[in-house]
């Protein structure tokens, strides 16, 4: 009896956190549902990109440091400054992304496809002209390169600091080389295929990064937002936490972050803590 008490529990206990996950990753108000994973994916079942995208918490994580990332650089920020709600929809904004992924990499080929379809006839429309009077495109290659590299090296960084399996030198360079079959569909130029070549672009672009009131700005809503639970604050203040944490020295230097420091390794315990609970709840 008393085991069959603490198995309901415990199935229980991973329908609410499957439940709350899914809430927070699709709008069901729109209707939403999780991204099935289909055979006929871009990708096979036993690629390191199904490794990398399929972890819960490595992708909030590494999707939030993502953001942070290429706000820095000004052409890409003023494309989400001056076309889009971000302000009041933060939230919307993390899904859509998160859900673009999911369909490229798990979804059949017709959907991945159509996803991919969509992003680009987007892209077409976003244009302008910065403060200091430089024209911007959102589909110019340079800035599609530089969106992708910020996202390709903090997914797998984060997956490497809390997933449950690291991948290699050589499974890192699989990674990137699968990558980038997205982001050569969505127009960018260049496309790293190696840890070796990302590396590369980023110190490329690097000159080209800066930080602005807009970037401030930007920052203090995606790290300010509130999550719909306040029981969850803790957790979501350790997971934002860990994102500052995971980007590069000097890219937190520039947003004027501070690592955690003393606390560094609660920050990771408590990370680590909820990447094996999440992977337990959604197990079977």
């Amino acid at each position: 009896m008393m085991a069959d008490s603490r198995s309901y529990l415990a199935t229980q206990a991973k329908q609410v956190l499957v439940r709350r996950v899914r809430a927070v990753f699709n709008d069901q108000a729109k209707g939403e549902k999780p991204v099935q994973r289909s055979d006929d994916a871009l990708y096979d079942r036993e690629s390191a990109i199904w490794r990398v995208h399929g972890d819960v918490t490595s992708m909030m994580v590494g999707g939030v440091a993502a953001l942070l990332l290429q706000m820095l650089h000004p052409a890409v920020l003023a494309g989400v400054w001056d076309h889009s709600n971000f302000r009041t929809d933060m939230l919307g904004r993390l899904r859509r992304t998160a859900r673009f992924i999911a369909l490229t990499t798990f979804g059949a080929r017709e959907g991945a496809q159509a996803a991919i379809d969509k992003v680009i006839d987007v892209h077409r429309h976003v244009h302008g002209t910065l403060p200091d009077g430089t024209a911007y495109r959102a589909d110019d290659p340079h800035l599609l390169a530089w969106v992708h590299v910020a996202e390709a090296t903090s997914f797998l960084d984060a997956w490497q600091r809390y997933g449950n399996r690291r991948l290699s030198p050589a499974g890192e360079d699989t990674y990137f080389a699968e990558f980038a079959r997205i982001a050569e569909a969505l127009g960018a130029d260049p496309v790293p295929r190696s840890r070796a070549e990302a590396d590369r672009l980023i110190v490329a672009v690097r000159p080209e990064l800066t930080v602005t009131d807009r970037t401030r700005e930007v920052a203090r809503i995606v790290l300010g937002q509130k999550p719909e639970r306040l029981g969850a604050m803790p957790v979501q203040a350790v997971a934002f936490q860990a994102a500052v944490d995971l980007l590069p020295d000097w890219a937190r230097a520039m947003h004027g972050f501070t690592g955690s420091g003393l606390a560094e390794p609660l920050v990771s315990a408590g990370t680590l803590g909820l990447a094996r609970t999440l992977r337990w709840a959604f197990r079977g």
